[in-house]
């Protein structure tokens, strides 16, 4: 069992930054997969950013278009923790963003990380809102 429980969240004006933490219980960490999905009122549930556990050629990383070159994810396995780094952050990018740990195997995740159903613990989320 996994418990996953972000912070970081709050209000920030347009092309402003703010960093979202998930912190995670558990000894197993590194062994999953995560990812960040957000919720904005009244749209349904979307992904946004993933990082891989380690492998032989270490970790990847998958972004939405809508995020790609201003959102960052990390990870660091010892402080069972994943982060992300929001940069140039606009009023759509307002929402709960959710974080969520995958036990599926690199084979499938390599292509599936964008599916909700791949991520079998998610955390409470965190709001994040952007005034333009």
């Amino acid at each position: 069992q996994v418990q996953l429980v972000e912070s970081g969240g709050g209000l920030v004006q347009a092309g402003g930054s703010l960093r979202l933490s998930c912190a995670a219980s558990g000894r197993t960490f590194s062994s999953y997969h995560m990812g960040w999905f957000r919720q904005a009122p009244g749209k349904e549930r979307e992904f946004v950013t993933a990082i891989t556990s380690i492998t032989w050629n270490g970790v990847n990383t998958y972004y939405s278009d809508s995020v790609k070159g201003r959102f960052t994810i990390s990870r660091d396995n010892v402080k069972n923790t994943v982060w992300l780094q929001m940069n140039s952050l606009k009023a759509e990018d307002t929402a709960v963003y959710y974080c969520a740990a995958s036990t599926q195997n690199s084979y499938n995740y390599r292509t599936q990380y964008a599916i909700e159903g791949m991520y079998a613990y998610w955390g409470q989320g965190t709001q994040v809102t952007v005034s333009s």
